[in-house]
């Protein structure tokens, strides 16, 4: 078993050439490694795989800047845009309707998507070149998510994940998911407190 290729923030051109060819990329974000791909059939399915993550379990997306959100969004509720103007870029994910072609893509019910803006030049570039990705921690489902290149590398081979780019340690603190499609409540609590989210709602 072989591990997977490691690259740095200096090869964004061969980490997008890899994304477009259908492969796994695990990248760093403001929290933990992720496993990311395009918003395809083909390599969405190979995150699945890769994680075994459950099918019931939809995956987020992150994108670069407000300007994506049309792309994987169908509606994007008050409640979302007051958190998001304060807490993003961020560790926050927020649950809202999603595209119909989209969420057919993503796993779960096919109608919600969680979305978040990192608060991490290199993601914040690479989704801005390559468009919003689907991205789940880096990590086998139920197990501790990986915070290093290292981790990725020792916990997935190259027939699963065929780069990893090393931006050395991540915070290791997962984002906090918000269901914003109607009275916002929490669904994971991560980097930020519920109460402060709270606050921030009134």
């Amino acid at each position: 078993m072989s591990a997977p290729a490691t690259v740095g923030f200096g090869e964004l051109g061969r980490v997008i050439d890899e994304l477009r060819a259908g492969s796994v990329v695990a990248i760093p974000t403001d929290t933990v490694y992720g496993l990311a791909a395009t918003l395809e059939r083909a390599p969405i399915a190979a995150v699945f795989e890769a994680k075994g993550r459950p099918g019931g379990l939809a995956l987020p997306v992150l994108i670069g800047g407000r300007d994506q959100l049309d792309r994987v969004a169908a509606s994007f509720p008050a409640a979302a845009s007051r958190l998001t103007e304060r807490f993003w870029p961020g560790p926050l994910t927020v649950v809202v309707g999603a595209r119909r072609k989209i969420g057919r893509l993503l796993g779960g019910d096919g109608r919600t998507v969680g979305i978040r803006w990192p608060d991490h030049p290199f993601v914040e570039e690479l989704c801005l070149a390559a468009g919003p990705l689907a991205v789940t921690s880096a990590n086998a489902h139920g197990e501790v998510p990986c915070t290093t290149a290292p981790a990725v590398c020792d916990r997935f081979d190259a027939s699963s994940v065929a780069l990893v780019v090393d931006g050395g340690p991540c915070a290791g603190t997962p984002s906090t998911v918000v269901d914003c499609t109607a009275e916002p409540r929490c669904l994971r609590e991560g980097a930020l407190g519920w109460a402060i989210l709270e606050a921030e709602l009134g």
